[in-house]
């Protein structure tokens, strides 16, 4: 029995040494250099529930402000299982978006890859990443928006709204998202309501607490509801590519057609799981980041009634400068808003919809006599730069004059990354300020408002509104 005893606490001992020893190593990675400081919290774990804890404000999270105040703009940490190097520092951030695919690359959590496909355009680099780039300029860039989408997204915000000014209440979140989902879909997919893919937006309703999230596939949990809407979606997709696959006499209508003749030719750089995952993340992006967004804005609006009443004096002179007051927009009028421009970049700014944007270091590389070692994760962290008060007078008060004599925005500043910067600088970014510019005109020229309900907002870190913000409209005539 003693010879026993000592047996099970031998091999206890040995276990609680291994352990500590696992626990030192996690918390002690080897680096050749200075590592900056920080926690990397409890093995495996990390800090990853402090990095989810709800904020329900628009300034920095808790988790990041409290660790700056702590460490300065650069620290480490542990989310979800991996060591990340959290960049609150516009030089390092700058520098790393610069850098991109000399020193750094792309690179996202695991839950991200899986959700949006292991062939994303996220997770491409050099020439794919390009050659794909430019497939999407043919349907987002600016000669597109001035022939095509500029006319269409105004028609589709007037139907609307005159839709929604029946009504005794619509949930602004909601509303928007269909009314971009279906402008955006009709040039990506051909989307048609009375179509088969009439359910495939509520696919993508969950995707924004699930992107960066615990990679447990579990019913309940976000991950679980975005693979489920990932696994529902990429049936239509793939549907719908085999369909037109089978029918080579088909027209070209729309982009889902301009990856087809991709793929047709006699020595393809497109697969067809590039595609499919292609078509998958240009869906999500095109519409719910900009419907968080402008969401944000019209609370934004409806709270600061100066800033209201200037962007709809633009907006009436502009009408009032028509031969016919009820015209379409047209592109001279949408490149002559000069106050709504800032209004945009405003809103942006304190949305901050993309609350860190990764990437991964392709070798050991020193700043400010820190290493971040070959292989770390790196995380931009924009609303620490947008939000911090030596770069932004009030950073939280919603002031659009601040931007008043500045240089349009044609890419990512040291101080301003709402979005991206580098070679992956958004290439959806000029058609989310015509979906603005273009919802506010509609707006604020032909209907006044009222909020019914909601309007709280919570991050996790994405940004939501747990209560929705509920308006009713009234016809301004």
């Amino acid at each position: 029995m003693e010879t026993l005893s000592l047996a099970v606490w031998a091999v206890a001992s040995a276990m609680a040494v291994v352990s500590f020893l696992w626990a030192y190593r996690w918390s002690h990675p080897k680096v050749n250099g200075r590592l900056p400081p920080g926690s990397l919290g409890l093995p495996l774990l990390g800090e990853t529930m402090q990095f989810f804890a709800p904020n329900p404000t628009c300034d920095v999270s808790p988790f990041v402000k409290d660790r700056v105040n702590r460490y300065g703009t650069v620290f480490k940490t542990s989310v979800v299982g991996r060591a990340v190097i959290v960049s609150a520092d516009p030089d390092l951030n700058h520098y790393v978006f610069q850098q991109e695919g000399k020193l750094f690359e792309s690179w996202y959590p695991a839950t991200f890859t899986e959700i949006f496909g292991r062939d994303n355009v996220g997770s491409l680099h050099g020439f794919m990443y390009k050659y794909l780039k430019t497939l999407v300029l043919r349907l987002y860039g600016q000669e597109n928006l001035r022939a095509v989408l500029l006319a269409e997204t105004d028609a589709a915000c007037r139907t609307t709204l005159a839709s929604w000014a029946g009504q005794q209440s619509i949930e602004l979140k909601d509303g928007l998202s269909a009314m971009i989902f279906d402008i955006t879909a009709k040039k990506l997919i051909g989307y048609e309501p009375s179509k088969p893919s009439e359910n495939l937006r509520k696919n993508f309703v969950a995707f924004i607490r699930g992107l960066i999230s615990f990679p447990m596939d579990i019913p309940g949990t976000a991950y679980h509801e975005c693979m489920k809407g990932r696994r529902n979606a990429m049936k239509v997709l793939k549907g719908m590519m085999n369909e037109r696959m089978a029918d080579p006499g088909r027209k070209r209508e729309d982009f889902l057609d301009i990856m087809i003749e991709e793929l047709r030719k006699e020595n393809p750089v497109l697969t067809e799981a590039v595609a499919l995952d292609l078509m998958f993340v240009l869906l999500f992006a095109s519409f719910e980041t900009t419907a968080l967004a402008l969401t944000l804005g019209i609370k934004l609006l409806t709270d600061n009634p100066r800033v209201l009443e200037t962007l709809t004096e633009e907006h009436e002179a502009i009408v009032r400068n028509r031969k016919d007051p009820d015209a379409g927009l047209t592109w001279a009028e949408y490149k002559s808003m000069t106050f709504t421009s800032q209004v945009t970049l405003e809103i942006a700014r304190i949305a901050n919809i993309v609350p860190g944007i990764f990437r991964k270091a392709l070798q050991d590389i020193e700043f400010k006599g820190y290493t971040i070692p070959a292989g770390w994760a790196v995380m931009v962290c924009p609303p620490a730069v947008h939000l911090n008060p030596e770069i932004y007078e009030d950073p939280l008060a919603f002031n659009p004059w601040r931007w008043q004599d500045k240089m349009e925005i044609t890419g990512g500043t040291k101080h301003f990354m709402a979005f991206g910067g580098g070679l992956r600088f958004c290439v959806g970014t000029d058609l989310t300020k015509v979906l603005m510019a273009t919802f506010m005109h509609c707006l604020v020229t032909k209907y006044r408002w009222r909020v019914v309900k909601g309007g709280n907002i919570v991050r996790t870190p994405g940004l939501s509104f747990p209560d929705g913000f509920h308006l009713q409209l009234f016809p301004k005539n």
